[in-house]
């Protein structure tokens, strides 16, 4: 059964009928056949064909620590995250982020960004949504995120080392941008202490959200599926 929004879409916008086939998901990775056997305004009821999952997952699993900008530059990063594959993302506030939430504003704002990853799924074929996590300071991130085996990357403009030229981690890597004002000098020590590799993207100071969805297709097209 859809209702809300979802049911509204189909009767409203794409106008199905009683009878039309659809294909619906639920965000845990498999995709179902569906055919509309009732419908209201509000609501629409299914039946369900078999289940099958699509192989569109990336092999490169990637988790996205994001500082967490202002309004429509933080969505246009959780829906091109999504759009390229990312497994994660963990929304931090930074030192030079203006964005400031308490506990009852950042539970909304993860369940928006929740529902902005959602319709990106939606929009690129995805079936399994990536997690999102609650919004956190980065400080209190490092202190409580979990060891685990792959590469752990921080983007810092006039970085050394170009993002491109770091070898291909085996099945992991954890990448972190900063927010409109980047991350502050004492924030990239504290990552490089925290065993990541400072890196950059080139010449040019990109957007905090235009630095996201290039670092992501840089990995993607050297370690994950957009390569070759």
């Amino acid at each position: 059964m859809l209702e809300g929004d979802r049911a509204r879409y189909l009767g409203r916008v794409l106008r199905l009928r009683v009878g039309d086939e659809i294909t619906v998901f639920d965000g845990t990775g498999p995709e179902w056949a569906a055919t509309i056997a009732a419908m209201t305004r509000s609501t629409v009821e299914l039946v369900l064909g078999e289940a099958h999952e699509p192989a569109i997952e990336s092999p490169l699993k990637v988790h996205l620590v994001q500082g967490i900008s202002r309004g429509e530059r933080m969505d246009f990063v959780v829906q091109k995250a999504t759009e390229l594959g990312v497994e994660r993302i963990t929304p931090v506030l930074t030192e030079y982020g203006v964005v400031k939430l308490d506990d009852e504003r950042a539970a909304k704002r993860r369940e928006h960004w929740e529902n902005v990853a959602a319709s990106a799924c939606e929009q690129c074929g995805r079936t399994r949504l990536p997690l999102v996590d609650m919004p956190l300071p980065l400080k209190h991130w490092f202190g409580a995120r979990q060891t685990d085996a792959g590469v752990g990357l921080v983007l810092a403009p006039g970085a050394g080392t170009p993002l491109a030229s770091v070898a291909a981690p085996q099945t992991r890597v954890c990448i972190l941008i900063g927010p409109e004002g980047g991350f502050s000098q004492t924030e990239i020590e504290d990552a490089e202490v925290a065993g990541f590799t400072a890196v950059s993207l080139g010449p040019r100071i990109l957007r905090t959200e235009t630095a996201a969805a290039a670092a992501l297709a840089v990995m993607q097209a050297n370690w994950g599926d957009l390569k070759g």
